[in-house]
């Protein structure tokens, strides 16, 4: 059970000082031409145009490389400086820029917080970051301390301190802290997204998502996320990996944007799959057969929303199965089904039998897939990673407000604590932070846009 906690927090704390400090801190903060408003009559934060966002990147293993092989493809961006701890990799990512014509980034590998050097030193607008999920909030600090906007891999943040470390640091310096949710672009998601906007499934009122996948293989794999990915599995027990499926059915609920999370409860089946996979696979004198596993196999968290709506989140890692992220939205009109992905539409689906997605393709995809949709060929994950990192440098490029914000990233990222400890307490109901303090109330949905 998690101890409640006894008098005022850090954050609350931070949160009485915030406001009288804002002022000063944005008179001395050292810009590199980003010099940003908070908060915009929709609460909104925007900083001023880029013309070229000079970035350091920070963890360029297999993400991290297929992040950087897009920002070389877009226009307006320079990676100037690349962070890693093997040295290999700074080098193969300072050769790839030679050979795309562009300047060589200085490099960093003096250890694991050599990132914060690279900080401090370097003259960039943007410090984008792909590393094990615990310097995920360190190093997205260290960029806006430094006067930097940042862009952090998913999840933001593992702990609820961390996340509002990430919205207290983001608004007293008034620059973006974005988490990356790729699958917020992916191109169903947006599809979907665009038919929610023109009201084709009517009020939305349930969700279903999550993120269904065998990782036993990464897991245990001597590279990679091996070498610290199994280390979450064997000592937490909830839904560690929520905003894949998450994010995009946030999005189309306007969550922190006319509604928000209000709680949760949630629960784990029994931990079997690692065991299985570590005895049958192992050899019979391999140390991590001496390891135990906390991490239920299937963890099922339900959310309500303050006006009522409800999300069922899924986290399936351990089991022998096929991909799934579920993406279900439903409303009063219809309802948008993935894996396989299909639709309903009261009147225009005929009986009470779904149709495949791609009857609706030519009349509600995505304006931003139809217009960048062709560029984002050969981009990982279908090329939804494409479209994040594109959308990331043009609105910094025209100093508009990002796609996701902190409260995102806070939001979204939190269940995950905030799931352990409804685990841990026999599923009692765990409120969520609002992490706008209000504004919510009053900002606008996210928009449909264009390339």
């Amino acid at each position: 059970m998690v101890p409640p906690r006894v008098g005022p927090t850090r954050r609350d704390i931070v949160r009485l000082g915030a406001a009288a400090g804002l002022g000063a801190g944005l008179a001395s903060l050292p810009l590199s031409g980003c010099a940003a408003t908070w908060p915009l009559p929709q609460d909104e934060l925007a900083a001023a145009p880029i013309d070229l966002v000079r970035i350091g990147f920070v963890g360029v293993g297999g993400m991290g490389s297929a992040h950087v092989r897009n920002l070389l493809r877009i226009e307006g961006c320079e990676l100037a400086a690349v962070c890693d701890v093997v040295p290999d990799k700074v080098e193969r990512i300072q050769k790839w820029c030679r050979d795309a014509g562009k300047p060589e980034p200085t490099g960093y590998s003096r250890g694991e917080r050599d990132f914060e050097r690279m900080c401090a030193e370097e003259d960039l607008d943007l410090v984008y970051n792909a590393t094990p999920w615990r310097w995920h909030v360190p190093i997205c600090l260290a960029a806006m301390e430094n006067g930097k906007h940042a862009a952090v891999e998913v999840p933001a943040a593992v702990t609820l301190e961390e996340c509002w470390q990430m919205v207290e640091t983001s608004e007293r310096l008034a620059l973006h802290c974005v988490m990356m949710e790729n699958c917020c672009y992916g191109r169903t998601e947006m599809l979907v997204l665009n038919m929610v906007r023109q009201g084709v499934l009517g009020e939305l009122l349930h969700g279903s998502c999550g993120y269904l996948h065998d990782l036993r293989g990464i897991k245990f794999s001597t590279n990679g996320e091996g070498l610290w990915r199994r280390d979450h599995s064997m000592t937490r027990d909830g839904n560690l990996y929520p905003t894949h499926g998450l994010g995009p059915v946030a999005q189309c609920m306007n969550i922190n944007r006319g509604d928000r999370l209000d709680y949760l409860v949630s629960m784990s089946s029994p931990s079997r799959g690692l065991q299985l996979w570590r005895d049958e696979q192992l050899a019979a004198d391999d140390p991590r057969r001496a390891e135990t596993y906390k991490l239920g196999d299937v963890n099922s968290t339900l959310i309500k929303t303050v006006h009522g709506l409800t999300i069922h989140v899924v986290h399936d890692t351990n089991l022998p199965r096929p991909y799934s992220r579920i993406h279900l939205v439903q409303g009063t009109r219809g309802i948008a089904h993935g894996y396989p992905d299909r639709v309903y539409i009261e009147g225009l689906t005929e009986g009470h039998a779904y149709t495949e997605i791609s009857s609706v393709f030519e009349q509600y995809d995505h304006p931003l897939w139809r217009t960048v949709g062709e560029a984002a060929k050969g981009a990982g994950h279908g090329g939804m990673d494409y479209l994040e990192d594109y959308r990331l440098i043009q609105c910094l490029r025209r100093g508009e407000p990002l796609d996701m914000d902190v409260y995102d990233a806070a939001t979204w990222s939190c269940i995950s604590e905030l799931s352990e400890r409804s685990v841990a307490e026999r599923s009692q109901p765990q409120d969520v932070p609002d992490f706008t303090r209000g504004r919510w109330k009053s900002r606008s949905p996210l928009a449909i846009v264009t390339g």
